[in-house]
């Protein structure tokens, strides 16, 4: 077995770690990081459970190889919010009462957080597009939907506020 060692940032700490060549993203993140967030199904892309954020960009981890991500940045559920507050597409997940077995919850925020990013403002049929890679067997997806659709919202309101604030040089006061 071949191994190399490893430099990235997960959920913006350094990690360095010694590991064989054909370790999974997945399973890197998930035994030897400890990160139990980033689920373990399908191990064939088709689920979306495992996906995280590689450099910004949604990935499955079950199908990269941890080298791959050598010198580059990982975000995993774990790191999405801050502390003690969470995600605006995690609240809207909770508010939407989106979560049922809870399973592939963390693959869908994962989905959603990076397609609002470059998508702020989309349709309903959008968003059950940028879903399609992501399975639940559980909800049906109605409340998944309405959940990124408020997550939207909630993005573009906050981005409004914030362009309203920087245009003012009080921040609003008199």
């Amino acid at each position: 077995m071949r191994e190399r060692r490893i430099t990235l940032l997960v959920n913006g700490a350094p990690v360095t770690r010694t590991l064989a060549v054909e370790s999974l993203l997945r399973d890197f993140i998930r035994d030897d990081l400890g990160l139990t967030g980033t689920k373990a199904a399908c191990d064939d892309g088709m689920c979306g459970a495992c996906a995280v954020h590689l450099d910004g960009a949604p990935v499955k981890s079950c199908l990269v190889l941890a080298v791959e991500a050598d010198g580059r940045a990982i975000t995993t559920i774990e790191g999405m919010g801050r502390p003690g507050a969470l995600h605006p597409v995690q609240a809207a997940m909770a508010e939407a009462f989106a979560i049922q077995c809870g399973f592939c919850t963390p693959g869908m925020v994962m989905t959603i957080a990076a397609f609002l990013e470059d998508n702020p403002d989309p349709s309903t049929d959008q968003i059950r597009e940028a879903l399609v890679g992501n399975i639940c067997r559980c909800t049906g997806y109605v409340r998944i939907v309405q959940a990124a659709r408020a997550a939207a919202q909630a993005g573009r309101a906050l981005r409004a506020t914030r362009a309203g604030l920087a245009s003012d040089p009080a921040g609003g006061k008199p």
